[in-house]
């Protein structure tokens, strides 16, 4: 798909009534095709004034402080074009108003980016945010994200890599651990539970046919009493069982603190010290500290994670063509910033 440059290119642009679903591939996203109409409108009238050739700086910055994440995602839509970019560092917390990227050149050759880029930011700056005050809640704790299945799968693994870059030890989204760099983490749903019919039958199957390195966490919500079902499932597989997952629903009052800590107790006096307690379902900031005093050694976080709101994002020019500018209300002029790094 060739690049939009006009509102021309805009009406011959057809949408292929057949298609699957309603995403954007990538090459609708580099040719602009998810921009806001106005700067293809905006190029149209530099055309007709003669000012396509004008440079300029542009500044992003943030609504409020947060960790940013999707640099490396908009620099794709960047990297063709001759464009200086200078950027803080993905992963790197950035301040309220805090300038976290900066683009020079002609206008004309990356304006239509504006939207894509702020959404790019935006959104995965949200997700690793909210990751980031998990992982900083657990400490040395492990934090996995499974928040996959609350947003469309288009983004979800944009979400859940951004959930890494902010600190979260892993994710269960398969294209987004790939991205990441990492394993995807997760052993089974209760489906296979109900489908079998008994716990520890599935457990033992777990246990006899998935790859010895994949540790043995077992979900033991499905049938019995939790800590029942627990003690069942540490008698079959002994030194093997590497933890349990609990993810009692909320009909049920969800996982509380006094349920955690009794499992504790009951898997140490029979002996499987070893075992840790995975716990999943609704996990949040409020309810981690308490679950963690009751001995959690590890977390699924999903909504939290992928409701995270996204964190506004405005791009402003500068400079042009060398001088100092700037719309009412903002300061013209580079902002003075010593934390940006030359990226492109």
């Amino acid at each position: 798909m060739k690049e939009l440059r006009s509102l021309q290119d805009v009406q011959n642009m057809e949408v292929d009534p057949g298609r699957k679903l309603n995403s954007a591939t990538h090459e609708e996203v580099l040719a602009g095709a998810t921009t806001d109409i106005y700067f293809i409108r905006t190029l149209e009238i530099l055309n007709a004034t003669n000012r396509s050739d004008a440079v300029v700086t542009a500044e992003v910055f943030a609504s409020r402080p947060g960790v940013l994440c999707g640099i490396e995602e908009a620099v794709q839509l960047l990297k063709t074009k001759d464009v200086k970019v200078w950027a803080l560092e993905e992963g790197e917390e950035f301040a309220q108003k805090e300038v976290v990227l900066r683009i020079k050149g002609r206008y004309s050759d990356f304006g239509i980016y504006e939207t894509g880029i702020l959404g790019m930011l935006a959104s995965s700056s949200g997700w690793a945010t909210a990751a980031r005050r998990c992982k900083e809640l657990a400490g040395d704790r492990a934090i996995f994200c499974f928040g996959a299945r609350h947003v469309h799968p288009a983004v979800a693994p944009v979400m859940e890599r951004a959930a890494i870059v902010g600190g979260a030890d892993g994710c269960s989204c398969i294209l987004g651990a790939k991205l990441a760099g990492r394993k995807p983490s997760g052993t089974v749903p209760h489906a296979v539970m109900l489908i079998v019919g008994d716990t520890v039958e599935v457990a033992l199957a777990y246990d006899r046919i998935m790859p010895t390195a994949d540790p043995r966490i077992v979900l033991v919500d499905t049938f019995k009493d939790e800590a029942e079902e627990t003690l069942r499932v540490a008698e079959a597989l002994q030194d093997k069982l590497t933890g349990v997952r609990l993810d009692t629903p909320s009909e049920r009052g969800g996982v509380r603190p006094g349920l955690v800590r009794e499992i504790r107790a009951r898997l140490d006096q029979a002996g499987y010290n070893h075992v840790k307690l995975f716990v999943s379902g609704g996990i949040d900031e409020e309810r981690m500290p308490a679950l963690m005093e009751a001995g959690t050694d590890a977390f699924g976080v999903g909504s939290f994670i992928s409701r995270a709101p996204a964190i506004d994002m405005t791009m402003d020019i500068k400079e042009l063509d060398g001088k100092p500018i700037a719309k009412r209300g903002r300061i013209p002029g580079i902002t003075e910033s010593l934390r940006l790094k030359e990226i492109l």
